[in-house]
């Protein structure tokens, strides 16, 4: 199903979207553990669930495997991400050609990450994201995926700036670029600061992007996994209050989970209260925290 029917289809009555992000193991104990996350996950019921693809497609053939087991085993909607970085058109032509074979009907154009030590300058036949997304639009077409219609395009928004583009008004020609080649919607970078949000959304409005916006949310579950995110998401802004309920904790790993869990549950209510048009959980291949905002916003299932 094409993701505007997706998006349409959820976001009538009982709105917004809600969807999560899975990540392609590297062992095979990562590979069960996933699989049992899934299960869990399943009943939940999400508009669609996004795989990721590593700095300059590392996990290429992983995604690929992952995408195809879920269309084919379960009743989610994978969304593949696709990056520029170190990717040819006839590479691209043939990733897209084998999600089309597979009843693939969606995927996320980034531009990417290169990966460690690489040069800028290996970026591949695709310069920007908007370039990938053109490209997308074309090739769906000519394949005929979703009854010619082509595929369902996401992008990627910075709700609180991209450190290549510290100039706020380029970066939203920059994601207008992206809506103008084709995207369907957007889905943000994870943020902590809803006032950000807000103001950028509002930001996107005035520049003319009229595309679906959906947020990113990523709850911190750990000390350890708070200073990654900082390091993983350059530019995300932590509130001072969220520092300051995590430090009450005193190291406490249960306390500094639940801290986490009840920051993001806010967020996600103050987004629901704010008539957003999706919510997508950054799961790192874990059900519990997203479980547990579910059921404290009180949501069981969209359909």
């Amino acid at each position: 199903m094409h993701i505007a029917d997706i998006l349409a289809r959820d976001t009538t009555g009982q709105g917004p979207s809600l969807s999560f992000e899975f990540f392609p193991p590297k062992t095979d104990a990562g590979w069960e553990s996933l699989y049992r996350s899934i299960a869990e996950f399943a009943p939940l019921e999400p508009s669609f669930v996004s795989v990721t693809y590593g700095a300059g497609g590392s996990t290429r053939d992983n995604t690929h495997a992952l995408v195809v087991r879920l269309k084919r085993e379960t009743r989610l909607e994978p969304v593949p991400h696709l990056t520029c970085f170190g990717h040819t058109r006839e590479e691209i032509a043939a990733i897209l050609e084998l999600y089309a074979a597979n009843g693939v009907g969606n995927v996320l154009a980034l531009r990417g990450d290169p990966p460690a030590g690489a040069r800028i300058l290996a970026l591949g036949d695709f310069n920007h994201a908007a370039d990938l997304v053109a490209f997308i639009r074309r090739e769906g077409e000519r394949l005929g995926v979703n009854g010619g219609r082509g595929f369902g395009i996401g992008v990627a928004g910075f709700p609180e700036g991209h450190p290549e583009t510290p100039n706020t008004l380029r970066q939203l020609d920059h994601l207008k670029a992206k809506c103008d080649a084709g995207a369907d919607y957007i889905v943000t970078q994870l943020f902590f600061d809803n006032h950000a949000f807000h103001d950028w959304r509002a930001r996107c409005e005035l520049a003319g992007i009229r595309s679906p916006i959906i947020a990113g949310i990523m709850p911190v579950t750990s000390g350890t996994g708070l200073k990654r995110m900082a390091d993983l998401a350059a530019g995300t802004r932590f509130p001072a209050a969220l520092l300051k309920a995590i430090a009450r904790c005193r190291g406490d790993a249960e306390a500094i989970e639940s801290a986490g869990i009840h920051w993001a549950t806010e967020q996600c209510r103050d987004l629901l209260d704010s008539d957003i048009a999706g919510i997508h959980f950054y799961t790192l291949n874990k059900s519990d925290a997203t479980r547990r905002i579910y059921k404290a916003l009180g949501v069981k299932s969209l359909r």
